[in-house]
């Protein structure tokens, strides 16, 4: 569009009397607003057809459950992470077409002064499920391992118990038959610093940022050395970690509910589908390990 000349002379548009300045301010103005519109557009076009996409995937969760019903199987499932990893999101598709009376979600709040004088697994296990139940904990016991000798929420005693107990744990928890599932979503840096902006201006998303987000950021590298020495102490054989990196939400949802697909023997409902993951998205806490391990003889320390 030619600029449109300068002049005093005003213009009727739209019932306004606007000089030729202000008539081409406005169509700077209107062409920007379009222009958003129209990315706006792009974006909800995308996320439709992502979601679309998982639906095949979800209707396999629901054959899943009949199988984990018919078989008295009980399923546990755990999304340990960094804040704003995409735990919460990838567990509202995994759940959101699923038999509602045969799944919790369990987020469990900070231990009450009993429950600190108690076992530490004790009110972990009161939410375990029964034959034909799925239950995904939203951070788990690894909160021990991970969070909490961060913010120094537990002794050092405490942490070393911990770690010394949880194989034989979750050992015995797989030998009796419970299907046991750990995943480890795993976000950049700058990738979290992004969403967490996100969450400080954003209202609908306000309610999800805490004073332990606000400073997720600066013990960035603390918080590595957890994931590391968690790892390297409880991924064994019979409960080894699936590690999801998640950067992109949409991939790592749909590879997630692969993951968890794979974990259990029930009949397929449409085997034409690919239920191989990524493996740029899915990795073995072996191979993190691995990884991590060369991040830190290259430079000194630890990074993802």
């Amino acid at each position: 569009m030619e600029p449109i000349p300068s002049s005093p002379e005003r213009l009727e548009v739209c019932g306004k009397r606007l000089t030729a300045q202000e008539l081409s301010e406005e169509y700077v103005r209107l062409r920007e607003r379009m222009l958003r519109l129209e990315k706006d557009n792009r974006k909800a076009i995308l996320k439709r057809r992502q979601e679309q996409s998982l639906k095949p995937y979800q209707a396999e969760l629901i054959q899943m459950q009949h199988y984990l019903e018919e078989e008295g199987r009980r399923m546990i499932i755990l999304f340990e992470g960094r804040d704003a990893a995409g735990k919460g999101g990838t567990i509202r598709r995994v759940t959101r077409y699923m038999n509602e009376k045969r799944y919790r979600v369990v987020a469990l709040g900070k231990p009450t002064e009993e429950q600190r004088t108690q076992w530490f697994f004790q009110r972990y296990v009161a939410q375990f499920p029964h034959g034909g139940e799925v239950v995904l904990f939203d951070r788990s016991w690894y909160n021990r391992a991970m969070v909490e000798p961060v913010f120094g929420f537990c002794t050092r005693e405490e942490y070393d118990n911990f770690i010394h107990g949880v194989v034989g744990f979750e050992k015995d928890l797989v030998r009796q038959g419970t299907i046991l599932l750990k995943l480890y979503f795993s976000v950049t840096k700058d990738e979290q610093a992004r969403r967490f902006e996100r969450r400080r201006t954003d209202p609908l998303r306000q309610w999800k940022l805490s004073e332990i987000d606000v400073q997720a950021q600066d013990r960035w590298d603390d918080f590595t050395q957890q994931k590391y020495e968690m790892l390297k102490h409880t991924h064994t054989a019979h409960s080894p970690w699936t590690v999801i990196r998640s950067n992109n939400k949409y991939k790592a949802r749909l590879n997630a509910i692969k993951v968890i697909l794979n974990s259990v023997p029930y009949q397929r409902l449409d085997p034409s589908l690919d239920f191989v993951p990524d493996p740029e998205i899915v990795i073995s806490g072996a191979r993190e390990l691995e990884l991590m391990e060369a991040e830190r003889l290259r430079s000194g320390k630890f990074i993802t």
